[in-house]
Order: structure tokens, then C-alpha cells, then sequence
């Protein structure tokens, strides 16, 4: 497998990371270098560490991870997502969805990240370098979620009043995409 066929792959797998960073940056009022750098490292992190453990665990685990990933994917986007309606709607105080912590982090960069558990595990059976994807599959996640919440950002300041809930809507949507991607209902 090439380097340019590895870093479509990297591209692909950020997908997810690049919307949720989107979202992040909806309902930041200044993007600082802390929360691209933070965005960066979780989703980029994750990316990068999901193959290495799918081509860890081989094919040895293929079925069963690949049999439940979309379920995992789905119910912590959902959740996330669930929890942004109930804060948005919640008490008339002005809220913002900046929460940059590991409590908020840690689920979303699971979450985006499934999908590269399983192309790890796909990764092995090709004899790729393990170290030399993960390593471009992160970095190419890392740099488009720090673009993502730039883009994020700039549509969140001119329309900050919905920016929130199509924050939510886009979690829930990317849930509901993988999910019915792996039931075999749809195909993106």
C-alpha cells in the first residue's frame, strides 16, 4: 500500500473528526491555539491509535468488532448529542459548548475514531507499516480538525443563534450515517 493510498485513508477516517470539530468551533467565541492543539491531539490522537490497535488485535477479533463498531459509534454520538439539546434547551442563561475537557473529549474522539479500529484490523492483513500509517493517519486527522473548528468558528460568529443546535444535529446525523452505513441501508 502506497503513502498516498495510506494518506487517502487518513482523509477518509477524518471525516468524522473534521464535522465534530466543526461543531466544537460553532459555539467558541475566539478559537485560541489551546483548543486547535486540543482538538488536534484527541482526534488525531485517537486516529492514530484505533489501527495500531486494530492491526494489533488482527484477525483474530474481526467479526465481533466489526459486528458492533456502528452500535458503539452511533449510541456515543447520540448520547453526546442528547446531552447538547438538553444544555441548549435547558435554563435561559446564555450557554456555550466550548467544553474542551477530557470528560467531553474523550467520547467524541472514540466515537470518530471506531470506524479506524476496524481499518487497522484491515491494515494487518495487507503487511502495511503499522508506525508510518498511524503516524499520517493521525497527523492528517490532527490537521483537519484544527481546520474544522476554524470553519466551525467562522460560521458559529454569524449565526450563533442556531449555531449550537446544528451542532447537534450533525453529532446525530454522523451517528445515524454510520449506523445505517454498517446495517447495510445506505452507502456514502
Amino acid at each position: 500500500m502506497s503513502f498516498i493510498d495510506i494518506f487517502l485513508i487518513g482523509i477518509a477516517l477524518s471525516m468524522d473528526a473534521f464535522a465534530v470539530s466543526i461543531c466544537k468551533g460553532l459555539s467558541v467565541k475566539k478559537v485560541s491555539a489551546k483548543h486547535v492543539l486540543t482538538v488536534g491531539v484527541y482526534f488525531g490522537g485517537f486516529q492514530a491509535l484505533m489501527p495500531t490497535l486494530g492491526f494489533l488485535l488482527g484477525y483474530r477479533f474481526e467479526s465481533f468488532i466489526t459486528s458492533i463498531d456502528h452500535w458503539i459509534a452511533f449510541i456515543l454520538l447520540a448520547l453526546i448529542g442528547g446531552n447538547m439539546i438538553r444544555e441548549a434547551l435547558g435554563k435561559d442563561e446564555e450557554h456555550e459548548n466550548d467544553d474542551f475537557s477530557f470528560k467531553a473529549m474523550l467520547p467524541l474522539a472514540v466515537a470518530t475514531s471506531i470506524d479506524a479500529l476496524a481499518v487497522g484490523i484491515s491494515l494487518a492483513f495487507l503487511g502495511v507499516d503499522i508506525v508510518q500509517a498511524a503516524l499520517l493517519i493521525g497527523a492528517t486527522t490532527f490537521v483537519l480538525s484544527g481546520v474544522g473548528i476554524y470553519v466551525g468558528n467562522v460560521f458559529g460568529a454569524k449565526y450563533k443563534s442556531k449555531a449550537e443546535l446544528l451542532g447537534v444535529a450533525v453529532l446525530i446525523l454522523i451517528g445515524l450515517k454510520i449506523l445505517l452505513e454498517h446495517l447495510g441501508v445506505v452507502n456514502f
